[in-house]
This record gives structure tokens, C-alpha cells and sequence, in this order.
């Protein structure tokens, strides 16, 4: 308990002093109060002010001097230019972006190499000795050693901690109101599949996570991409138009910390766009993979909160912030229950059990809590640190979104910039992009990228970025 209260102490004491430098209280050079002073304007122990300072440190806010003290390094907010929102034409892409894709990929496996690619925690950040301890207590406590099927609906204590879970973001699920799946793509799949016939329109984000796009066109469906501000998302009033202007069946959004623009929809934004749809009787696939990874005070809530008719389909899972290798995700369908259940009987009967009974024992013992707590620092301090590298390393007039959770951030390049070139060059000195033509279906986004932070700040990983900022000033 007394390790609690001293986290709380140090953590209030670094967020007052980070957000005095978001607001320019502080400034890039200022001096910080001394570690003697801070402690005592605070009623603090000097240890825990060294805490406070050190925590801001790893952040790249912050820096010692030595025989001098604490000074302030980088703000954030300050650099570079933000990403504009985005206006999609809906014209068909005749680049063959599978191909890139799967080029981008194949390169997963090659040894030694920086991938900004890959949107996954790397394994040093996750807690695998704690969740091999999960895993091996799942299998000696689950009938035959977790070899039979389980229920088709899913682990009951999973769902069951599932449901106590979403009180963090307003929910009031009920464990017979889930459905687990084969991670959170399985989800949103066998939810488009309930809700879509082939010939329907869905409308998603712009840009929007690539495998999301592929699977819908490889089921016959047609995308409608809306225009979306990398701050705030989708506005209603662009969905309401679209409403107007297309017979659309379904919307599809990451309402949390997108992939790959990495906004957060306001509250009042997803209440209005749950109305909307449920006065159009449109149903919502809530993609919230990413809900869990928020850098501010709390997470932000669901728009699953706001779903009075069973309109909205809440998909989660825990292959970001917990065990991608497990593939345990999840559903909430609302009012498709019952077809998203018999799809799932269909095509893969059930689950992996001793997986889901691992993750399920982690939520339920308070571990994953205390994990996420840690991991949210780490992926905090690495996009501050991914913004400052940018602001040092790439031309002047590149502009990138400002995350507030999530894995990643969205880079856009001078227009000169074909961003698969430049992935061309970059794997070429063992540094892999995702290139922003992977994320529509339309001509644009060449010359933008996403970067994913989910690794260990290292400087290796400074000098990639370097390097790579170094390819883009030399393609110009």
C-alpha cells in the first residue's frame, strides 16, 4: 500500500509539472525547481521528487544538467506542423497495394531490423514470465488440461471479467452479452458478416487500418471512406451526409486511439453519432482494440455506453496490450447476438481455451491493471520521444499527429515523397515503414507513413530514426 501512495505522490507531482509545459508555463531551457525546493512546496520526500523528475526524464521532457539541476528539453506541442484533416476522393486504386502489403510482412522475419512497421508491443514490454504463471494454472485447473472445447460463447470467467472491465469505460455489459473470438480482427469480421451482404456499403475512417479494408473488399463489400480529423476522428454531421448521400449499411469506427491516425473521438461526438445511427437503424462496428492504452487521466468511454436500441458492436481484445500470439479478442453485438454467435459456430465452433482462461485469470487477479499501468508510461514516453526525433531529424516541413494513446503515429512527408520508395530504401538499412498507401483504397496517402512506438527506447532505435529521417532529405 505504502508502494501505491508513493506512485500516486510522484505521479501527480510530474503530470502537474508536464502539463505546465504542454501549456508553455514552462519553457524549452527553463530551469526546474530544485529537488529541495519541489519537495518542499509539495510536502514531499526528496526521493519522491527524484522520482517525479526521473519519470519526466525517461519521457524526453525533461533534462539533468550536470552541477546545475533539471531544465525543460521538449514540448510536444510545440513541433511540427499537425496533420490536416483528411478529404478522401472516392476513386479506386490502381496500385497493387497487396502486393505491398505483403511485401511489408515478409519482411517481419528478417533479424536485426527496426520495425516501425509493426503495431505490437515487442515481448520486452509485456509481462511473460507473469503470463506463462497464467497459462500453466489454466491448464491444471481446466477440465482435461484445456484440451476439450469450451462454450461456444466463450471462457466464462473471461467474459465475466470482460464484463466487470467495461465499467472502466461506462459499460454495463453482462457476461452472457459477450462472445470471445480469435482475437479482435475475428470480431469484427464475424460482425460485418452478421450485418453485411455482399453489394452493401460500409463507411470507416480515413485513413483506416488496412486489414479492416481488405477483409470487407474481400467479402464483396464497398467502402465509403469519410473524411476524418486526426485529433477528433469522424464528425456526425460528415456521417449524417453520408447517410443522405448513400444507402450505407454500416459504419465501422476505432472511436480510441485509431489505427494509424491515433485520434480519440469526444465524448459528445460519440453520443451524437450513436443517436444518429440508431435514428437510421445503421448498426456500429466499435473497433476499441486500442481504448485501454490511454496517456491521460483515465480511458476515455465507448460508444457502446451511449447504445440504448443494441445497435452497436463493441469489438476489444488483448493482442495489443497483453499477448498478440494468444489471439483473444472479443464482441459485444447487441441485438446480433444470436447471428454473430451462429457465425461463429459455423466457422470455428469455438476458442482457444487454455489461452482465454490465462487471460481471463489475469484480469481477474489485478495483473493486468498493474501491467497496463506500466505499459501506458512506456508507450507515453516513446511517442514524445518519436515526436522530439522527428522535430530533430526529418525536413522542416513534415507534420505528424499528436497521439494521446495507442501504438503509433501518422507521418506525412513532403508530396515529393513516394513513402514505398522510401520503405524501399529504408529496409535496404534494416528499418521497416508501414507505408500510407496500405491504408485506402483510394490514390493518396503516398507520401505518408505510419510509425509504430511499441518497443523499447533504446539508441538504436534513436539512430534508426535518424537514418531514416536522413533517406527522406536525401529523396528530396
Amino acid at each position: 500500500m505504502l508502494k501505491d501512495n508513493n506512485e500516486h505522490l510522484y505521479m501527480n507531482v510530474a503530470l502537474t509539472i508536464e502539463q505546465q509545459i504542454l501549456n508553455n508555463t514552462l519553457n524549452i531551457g527553463d530551469k526546474l525547481p530544485s529537488v529541495r525546493m519541489l519537495s518542499k512546496q509539495h510536502g514531499i520526500s526528496m526521493s519522491t521528487t527524484l522520482q517525479a523528475y526521473y519519470h519526466l526524464e525517461a519521457k524526453g521532457l525533461i533534462e539533468s544538467r550536470p552541477q546545475s539541476g533539471y531544465y525543460v528539453r521538449f514540448n510536444p506541442t510545440r513541433f511540427p506542423q499537425k496533420v490536416e484533416k483528411s478529404n478522401p476522393v472516392q476513386a479506386v486504386k490502381t496500385k497493387n497495394v497487396e502486393a505491398i502489403i505483403s511485401e511489408v510482412y515478409d519482411d517481419f522475419i528478417m533479424p536485426n531490423t527496426t520495425r516501425f512497421s509493426l503495431s505490437v508491443p515487442v515481448p520486452e514490454i509485456l509481462p511473460l514470465a507473469k503470463l506463462n504463471k497464467a497459462m500453466m494454472q489454466a491448464m491444471r485447473e481446466l477440465p482435461a488440461n484445456g484440451t476439450s472445447y469450451e462454450s461456444l460463447a466463450g471462457n466464462e470467467m473471461l467474459r465475466r471479467q470482460i464484463a466487470l472491465w467495461s465499467i472502466n469505460w461506462g459499460g454495463r455489459l453482462h457476461a452472457d452479452e459477450i462472445i470471445t473470438t480469435a482475437g479482435c480482427m475475428n470480431a469484427l469480421a464475424l460482425s460485418l458478416h452478421a450485418i453485411t451482404k455482399p453489394g452493401d456499403t460500409i463507411a470507416v475512417e480515413s485513413p483506416v487500418y488496412f486489414g479492416m479494408l481488405r477483409f470487407a473488399k474481400s467479402i464483396g463489400l464497398k467502402v465509403l471512406e469519410l473524411p476524418t480529423d486526426p485529433d477528433t476522428g469522424v464528425d456526425p454531421d460528415d456521417v449524417k451526409k453520408a447517410l443522405q448521400k448513400h444507402n450505407i449499411k454500416a459504419c465501422t469506427f476505432v472511436t480510441n486511439f485509431s489505427n494509424p491516425l491515433g485520434y480519440c473521438m469526444p465524448d459528445e461526438k460519440k453520443k451524437a453519432l450513436v443517436k444518429l445511427l440508431s435514428l437510421h437503424g445503421v448498426p456500429l462496428i466499435e473497433d476499441d482494440l486500442y481504448g485501454d492504452m490511454y496517456f491521460g487521466r483515465k480511458r476515455p468511454i465507448a460508444c457502446k455506453s451511449f447504445d440504448e436500441e443494441g445497435i452497436v458492436l463493441w469489438c476489444g481484445s488483448v493482442s495489443k496490450t497483453l499477448a498478440p500470439g494468444y489471439r483473444v479478442g472479443w464482441v459485444a453485438p447487441g441485438k446480433y447476438y444470436e447471428k454473430v454467435k451462429q457465425l461463429k459456430l459455423y466457422q470455428s465452433i469455438t476458442s482457444a481455451t487454455a489461452q482465454q482462461a490465462a487471460v481471463g485469470n489475469f484480469l481477474a487477479t489485478g495483473r493486468y491493471e498493474h501491467h497496463l499501468r506500466k505499459l501506458r508510461q512506456t508507450l507515453h514516453s516513446n511517442s514524445l520521444h518519436f515526436t522530439r526525433a522527428i522535430c530533430d531529424y526529418f525536413p522542416d516541413n513534415t507534420k505528424l499527429t499528436s497521439p494521446q494513446g495507442g501504438l503509433g503515429m501518422w507521418v506525412e512527408l513532403d508530396k515529393r515523397i513516394d513513402t514505398y520508395q522510401l520503405y524501399q530504401e529504408a529496409i535496404q538499412q534494416k528499418i521497416s515503414i508501414a507505408p500510407g498507401s496500405m491504408f485506402t483504397l483510394q490514390e493518396r496517402y503516398q507520401n505518408c507513413m505510419r510509425l509504430s512506438y511499441g518497443m523499447v527506447w533504446t539508441p538504436q532505435v534513436e539512430k534508426a530514426l535518424k537514418k531514416l529521417g536522413g533517406i527522406v532529405k536525401d529523396m528530396l
